[in-house]
């Protein structure tokens, strides 16, 4: 019998979301599956569409951004968001997706009715139905803007979100620029901004952030070992807060090594502020491990979401406040490590400030007081922007769902879909702290459509809720966005669901038993211990086992391990995390098993 499978949306998530989707019945020697994408715009790509500007580059590497078994091993290390979009297309074609993706396709109505799925869309002028047993919902977080409240905002004379913002033509000449939010975005806007024939630039914030540099000779996001990170962990070190103390701790540590300041990439103002209250711990765990995240709760819920744009920005908005001279220290880092040179400023100058409290009739800022430095420096400026950009980002909103208690905040099942009923897949809407949305998708997609197709080859049946500790971050209650993840604590999750994590022995058997491949018997346990969680090591083995795999991993993922700093890389993101964690792994996984009954009341 046919399953008849919907997806929505064809943005990366939804893309291959259909790859994989189209793959199953070979993969997983399952039944036929006819499937139909149905996509508003007039092509793919969704948000790398429709809504990017000006000099738009993605913040995730694209070692780590691209799928598993479609590379660009000879591109940059970052990729422009035309680029991308370019590769998009170039996967549908190389994976011939193109036949089932319906554009300029509105889908208005999804509902259950005998079992089974109703989607309702319009397409040319007509609405129209197609009956399916299941649907993926990958429409995607950045659709619909986040506009913020800001008394008196209507007399700034033109008001843009992000999401309308094309061209550095739009500041026009001569301008006072004022840009709202810290993130990404604003980081980018911000940038955009002062370097356009602007005549000042306000960047806001509500309660800080922190900059951060996209790379140094390697991609950060590339640059963490996975052996006692992610692999071979025991489950007390998973739900408790010790890995992230240390890589806090190691993080600040280099910051200040760096620079002489723990705030940011070259940061001096502008700061996260952390008050340690209760409500920020707001783990769903056990008594013993609310005690051990207390202290890296700080590092777990603010500073997990860097701004990677943060070298555009920090010599701008670092002139007023950076010391004159540099400590000592700091002079001796540079015979180290060799930090890019900064962006020449021209003495222009990028003004940090808190969120707008209104803006008064005569067309003037009036900031919030956060008793904070850069209120004390903006309090005594009169501010008249001539433009506001907010870069407020986007409402996850599903118009299309009728039912309530549909949606991706809803979805209990590794965030990706609710347990009484798994027909019904959101893929793409988790956001990771190092790490790239469309690969938690690729992932995702892997476990929905195996867990929809062929159920029996599930390793984890249960899919148990108390793993979230390992990989779940925990947002204040005033977030708009609740789900972020770990990216490599969330990826090797789910290859343990479905089988497709090598183990140590895995990878010697895979390696001595590849012929043709130079140096694959010790290249692969190298970069399966020190390299980062990319998602072709999940393709190795299990159900969605890729022939390729091998050769991606012992040579354009091989170049993430020869790249690294000796010091600042190796070292202290390799050798001294095992050397600390693998005992500890050790010593705990021998207490819990000793003292297992102990343990039970805690977890």
């Amino acid at each position: 019998m046919m399953v008849r499978v919907a997806i929505v949306g064809a943005g990366p998530a939804g893309i291959i979301t259909l790859r994989y989707l189209l793959a199953a019945e070979n993969a997983l020697q399952c039944e036929p599956i006819e499937v139909k994408l149905f996509e508003c715009d007039t092509g793919v790509g969704g948000t790398f569409r429709a809504r990017m500007y000006e000099e738009a580059e993605l913040v995730s590497s694209t070692r780590f951004t691209t799928f598993s078994d479609f590379r660009l091993g000879d591109a940059p290390d970052f990729l422009s968001a035309i680029q991308y979009l370019k590769y998009l297309e170039n996967y549908c074609s190389h994976f011939k997706l193109w036949p089932y993706m319906n554009f300029s396709c509105i889908v208005t109505n999804l509902e259950k009715q005998d079992g089974c799925h109703v989607l309702t869309y319009v397409t040319n002028g007509q609405q129209e139905t197609w009956t399916c047993d299941a649907v993926a919902v990958c429409s995607g977080l950045n659709v619909n803007p986040n506009i913020p409240h800001i008394e008196g905002i209507e007399r700034v004379s033109t008001v843009i979100h992000s999401s309308q913002f094309k061209k550095k033509e739009q500041f026009g000449i001569n301008k006072t620029i004022l840009v709202l939010g810290a993130g990404e975005t604003g980081a980018d806007i911000a940038a955009l901004a002062i370097s356009s024939p602007t005549k000042k630039v306000v960047w806001c914030h509500r309660d800080g952030f922190h900059l951060a540099t996209k790379t140094t000779n390697l991609p950060i996001d590339v640059s963490r070992a996975s052996l006692f990170d992610t692999m071979y962990l025991s489950s007390y070190l998973k739900r408790s807060g010790v890995l992230w103390t240390y890589y806090d701790c190691y993080i600040r540590s280099i910051l200040w090594f760096l620079w002489g300041t723990t705030h940011g990439w070259d940061q001096w103002v502008g700061e996260k502020i952390h008050d340690g209250s209760p409500s920020e711990s707001k783990f769903q765990l056990g008594r013993l491990d609310r005690r051990l995240l207390v202290a890296c709760v700080k590092h777990t819920i603010f500073l997990v979401f860097f701004v990677k744009s943060g070298t555009k920005v920090a010599p701008y908005i670092g002139a007023r406040w950076r010391p004159k001279q540099r400590g000592l220290i700091q002079r001796l880092s540079s015979l180290i490590v060799s930090i890019p040179t900064p962006i020449e400023t021209n003495g222009r100058e990028i003004d940090v400030a808190p969120w707008p409290e209104c803006i008064d009739e005569d067309g003037s800022v009036r900031f919030r007081d956060n008793g904070r430095p850069e209120y004390n420096h903006m309090r005594s400026q009169v501010v008249r922007p001539d433009m506001a950009v907010p870069c407020t980002g986007y409402e996850a909103t599903f118009p299309f769902l009728k039912d309530a208690k549909l949606g991706a905040g809803n979805a209990d099942v590794r965030g990706t879909w609710r347990r009484d009923d798994p027909t019904v897949g959101f893929i793409g809407f988790l956001r990771p702290n190092l790490g790239t949305i469309p690969t938690l998708a690729e992932m995702q997609a892997q476990l929905w459509v195996l867990n929809l197709l062929a159920p029996e080859r599930m390793v984890s049946r249960d899919l148990s809720p108390k793993d979230e500790a390992f990989y779940k971050l925990a947002p204040p209650e005033t977030a708009r966005l609740k789900h972020g993840v770990d990216h490599e604590s969330y990826v090797y999750q789910l290859a343990l669901d479905m089988g497709s994590a090598p183990s140590f022995t895995d990878i010697l058997r895979i390696g001595f038993s590849t012929r043709g491949v130079a140096g694959c018997w010790w290249k692969l346990p190298v970069i399966w211990a020190l390299g980062a969680n990319f998602n072709t090591k999940f393709r190795l083995l299990g159900p969605w086992k890729w022939n390729g795999a091998v050769e991606v991993m012992t040579g354009e993922l091989w170049e993430t391990i020869t790249r690294r700093h000796v010091v600042f890389g190796h070292f202290t993101l390799s050798v001294l995390p095992i050397l600390i964690f693998g005992p500890l792994s050790l010593i705990t996984l021998v207490l819990e098993i000793l003292f297992r009954g102990l343990l039970a009341q805690y977890y």
